[in-house]
């Protein structure tokens, strides 16, 4: 099992199934294997394409419902109100689930009326559909305005971090309001398998240059990371990589890695310096 982080808005495993890019079968499996090891956080979104067969690995699974925790996302095209809670309802409904656990605007639009969409939002919380919303890849600026309004109970952002990325302004902000972060690409695509730095810390530790990165992220307060993996070695891996302690030593040496790398960032993405 993955250790819990609690904040005054949530409880969530601080280690979670990403599924972005298992579709049909194959993700109804790997969500079924991870479970099955233990996990209890899966994550997905409207636009993954795999909602249904997220929801048929969860049910599948033979643990409880409400001993997992489902995360989906609404993508930026529907974030007018009435669009916004049409596209909630339809994932509940693929997921084949009453409720999702975190629902979040998966990304800002260029145009969104910032206040509608946060009201909507919260009325999926009010109206039952979510126990708790947030927001992802939202920049410092755009995160600060969203709090300050003071319409939503905002609970996570889930933004790209890894250890050739940390967003000091967003971490920052979420301590400060008590938020959880989620990282996603914790593994950076898997591109710390090949560095040299990654590489030694792991073989000091017997473990993978994988699992240092998903330490590193856990030696972070506030944080949560959802790695993906479709195979049940992988998944549990990763989900091991929680009882691995780093040394100062090894935090200094990631520390002193460049952590401007961004590795997700599509044309309509917002500025992120903003």
């Amino acid at each position: 099992m993955a250790p819990i982080l609690e904040t005054n808005l949530l409880t969530i495993p601080r280690i979670g199934l990403g599924t972005w890019q298992l579709r049909g079968a194959e993700a109804t499996a790997a969500v079924e294997s991870a479970i099955g090891l233990g996990y209890r956080h899966i994550d997905t979104a409207s636009m993954y394409g795999n909602e249904e067969a997220v929801g048929a690995g969860i049910a599948g699974s033979g643990v409880k419902r409400e001993e997992i925790f489902l995360t989906t996302k609404i993508w930026w095209t529907e974030l007018a109100p009435d669009a916004l809670r049409a596209s909630a309802e339809a994932s509940l409904k693929k997921l084949a689930t009453p409720y999702a656990d975190l629902i979040l605007i998966h990304w800002p639009a260029p145009d969104m009326d910032l206040a509608a969409s946060l009201t909507a939002l919260a009325k999926l919380r009010t109206d039952g559909l979510a126990r708790a919303i947030g927001v992802s890849n939202f920049p410092p600026g755009l995160l600060k305005r969203a709090l300050d309004l003071r319409i939503a109970p905002i609970a996570a952002l889930q933004v790209e971090c890894h250890v050739y990325l940390w967003q000091e302004k967003l971490a920052a902000l979420c301590r400060a309001h008590d938020l959880a972060m989620t990282a996603y690409s914790p593994i950076a695509k898997a591109q710390v398998n090949d560095d040299p730095v990654m590489q030694s810390i792991a073989k000091r530790h017997g473990a993978t240059p994988v699992q240092v990165a998903i330490a590193w992220l856990m030696a972070q307060p506030n944080l949560v990371a959802i790695p993906k993996s479709g195979r049940p070695q992988g998944q549990k891996e990763n989900l091991a990589a929680a009882d691995l302690r780093l040394t100062a030593d090894d935090l200094s040496a990631i520390a002193a890695l460049p952590k401007d790398r961004r590795l997700v960032n599509p044309d309509f993405a917002p500025d992120w310096a903003a």
